[in-house]
């Protein structure tokens, strides 16, 4: 039992503060499901930030130089609903809040930012939303350092994030936190809901550190407010001397009471995911002071929190005029800023886009989509990304980009160190800020299944992310199975709206790339080899666009078709060569992306996989699984559905049947 707390009714920050509360009692109470204890502890800080504070237009959710809010803890996304309603913002009207987590509601279960306008992340696992966060105050800094001009802060603003105690146990956050402190992100401020709850109860059964001093030897600004539950005060005040150091990113423990003002169940577990009930919430009614019936908002609260509107219109009318004085002055830059901003690329950044012919010499992939940045990269500064400490392996540099440091922000390469998981949720963050940055990074592919939880993200918030993943099959060699990624492909096949790509020579990486860059609304995985191959004769880099095409035919109707992707392309090419040398019609599909396949109209792809065609072989150094759909009962696959081995990458590939004699023994088989 938690005795109730002394409430001044009187005072308009306590309305405000408690007209947060309660419409997150009573939305959840409606619904019988949610997470309130977060808004009601909570509440005191998020008005402290809103009213005082952030920097924002309820009337254009998409002013370009707003404050951003992350609510790390989604699960408290009630808090993040309130405070929209609250402000002014059209997007979350009462009738929103009433049907909190129903059908076509725009207030679902956690923030997602294609449902929700003022969302500026979609945050559900947790740990996400602060890595986010990182990108978007990597993409302000990187903005503010190329286009601001003295006397002319075109790109100047905070982005804060409130997050609990399991966004910092989850360890993307480390990865996340510990980057920021190395890059000096001044502009990220962190307000931690300290209130010693998770779902399994008081977090000394799993988590006893001192945060604030792992943050600080990550390089942050630390402070405490220990009276977070009504000390609106001493909360606006620790957030302005986080404003004031700007060499670091800040993070504010403030200690809260999870369901603060309920009389039986605050400070419990069993506050953090289920509905109050109607007779709790009466009690806490009682408890707060609060005379007001359910979804009742005072008038005197609305009054104090849309004044935001009003807040709002100036600052973008100031901000409009720095444009404008921005444009006078510097023509050439503005004109970049305002078509990023638009979401349009340069014209004609894909003219320097390479060709390949049979002659040119083979490489790896790799080596290909190293060739193809290089080409692209002077003629779309939009691109910024890296890799995580793997540079000279996924081939990510651009030749003349130097490295994005702390004191040196407009460079664009990102040096992400080994963060796998962080480097996915920081490359989220900059497509987030929806400033027309074009984020990539690379990796191993066999380290995806690091990122993700990240990638999903990416595919789910229709952020067009490029992940540039190397080694991707058993021809990596001696590294091993625990590096060679038999089942990644499948597994991020599956994914919903994500693009993999598995070109098969120089001109599909070439075309990968121009399917990747102008998908600004869907993520790509390109999936790159270490290994060399050749070019094809009839490759073309507007073939990716298709998903798949015949690479290669006889001149009757086939009786075989074989499929491919990646380096195995060519085992296929070569066994139809075989293979009509005995008398078979034989087709070669390539296959780079299947998705893009998917997509296709019926007619292309009758023309190109005719269902009359039942005999049908697929060759890819990966698992075979998704790939039935394809061969059906009448085919097979060359594949590899067990882990690979340390060898020579030559060596795994003959040993696992990757020859062109077994392609050609399968097929006849068929």
């Amino acid at each position: 039992m938690v005795a109730a707390p002394t409430v001044d009714s009187l005072s308009v920050d306590n309305l405000c503060v408690n007209s947060i509360r309660f419409l997150a009692i009573d939305a959840i109470n409606k619904s019988n499901s949610g997470h309130p204890g977060l808004p009601m502890g909570a509440a005191p800080m998020a008005y402290a930030l809103w009213n005082n504070h952030l920097r924002h237009n309820p009337a254009n959710p998409k002013w370009f130089n707003r404050d951003r809010f992350v609510l790390s803890a989604g699960h408290g996304c009630m808090l993040l609903y309130a405070l929209l309603h609250l402000s002014g913002y059209d997007s979350v009207s009462i009738e929103d809040i009433k049907q909190f987590r129903q059908w076509g509601s725009k207030t679902p279960g956690h923030p997602e930012t294609f449902e929700t306008p003022g969302v500026e992340v979609t945050t559900g696992p947790l740990g996400q939303g602060i890595s986010n966060a990182v990108g978007l105050a990597i993409a302000e800094a990187h903005l503010a350092a190329k286009f601001n001009r003295t006397g002319a802060p075109l790109v100047d603003h905070h982005t804060y994030v409130i997050m609990g105690d399991g966004c910092h146990q989850e360890g993307i956050s480390g990865e996340a936190a510990s980057l920021a402190g190395h890059l000096g992100l001044g502009k990220l401020i962190a307000l931690y809901d300290d209130n010693h709850i998770t779902i399994d109860g008081n977090t000394k059964v799993s988590f006893t550190e001192d945060v604030l001093k792992r943050y600080e030897a990550y390089g942050w600004h630390v402070q405490h407010v220990a009276e977070g539950n009504t000390d609106i005060e001493a909360i606006s005040k620790a957030i302005a001397a986080a404003k004031a150091v700007t060499d670091k990113p800040s993070l504010i423990k403030v200690t809260t009471t999870i369901g603060y003002g309920s009389p039986n169940k605050a400070d419990t577990a069993g506050v953090h995911g289920a509905a109050l009930g109607a007779e709790e919430a009466e009690l806490t009614r009682q408890s707060l002071g609060w005379s007001y019936g359910p979804f009742e908002v005072p008038e005197e609260a609305y009054s104090q929190w849309r004044q935001a509107r009003e807040r709002g219109a100036a600052l973008e009318a100031e901000w409009d005029k720095t444009l404008v004085a921005y444009r006078s002055q510097y023509p050439a830059e503005a004109a970049e800023f305002e078509r990023m901003q638009r979401g349009e690329l340069p014209q004609g950044w894909d003219s320097k886009l390479p060709r390949f012919t049979a002659a040119d010499k083979g490489l790896a992939t790799r080596q290909y989509s190293y060739n193809v940045l290089n080409a692209i990269g002077a003629d779309l500064p939009d691109l910024i990304g890296g890799s995580a400490d793997l540079t000279h392996s996924n081939l990510t540099d651009i030749k003349g980009e130097q490295s994005f440091q702390k004191g040196s922000e407009a460079n664009r390469y990102l040096h992400f160190g080994v963060r796998e998981h962080a480097m996915a949720a920081i490359l989220n963050g900059i497509a987030y800020h929806d400033s027309g940055l074009i984020p990539y990074g690379g990796t191993f592919l066999v380290f995806a299944g690091y990122m993700v939880g990240a990638m999903r993200l990416s595919a789910l918030s229709e952020l067009g992310v490029i992940y540039v993943l190397t080694h991707d099959s058993i021809g990596l060699g001696e590294d091993g199975p625990t590096h060679q990624p038999v089942e990644t492909l499948a597994s991020l096949r599956s994914i919903p709206n994500l693009l993999v790509i598995r070109p098969g020579d120089g001109n599909e990486t070439s075309g990968a790339y121009q399917v990747a860059v102008t998908n600004r609304k869907r993520p790509t995985v390109l999936a790159l080899s270490r290994q060399a191959m050749v070019n094809q004769p009839n490759s073309a880099p507007e073939h990716v666009a298709k998903g798949g095409y015949i690479l290669d035919d006889s001149d009757g109707s086939p009786e075989l078709i074989l499929i491919g992707s990646g380096t195995e392309l060519d085992l296929c090419v070569k066994a139809a060569v075989q293979l009509r040398g005995e008398g078979r019609n034989v087709r070669v599909v390539s296959m780079p992306c299947v998705e893009l396949f998917e997509e296709q109209d019926a007619g292309y792809r009758e023309s190109v996989l005719p269902a009359a065609v039942r005999k049908r072989l697929v060759v890819e150094a990966s698992g075979s699984f998704g790939w039935h759909k394809y061969v059906g009962l009448d085919g097979d696959t060359v594949s590899i559905d067990r882990f690979g081995a340390s060898a020579p990458g030559p060596t795994c590939l003959e040993k696992f049947g990757f020859t062109v004699e077994n392609v050609v023994a399968k097929a006849k088989a068929l």
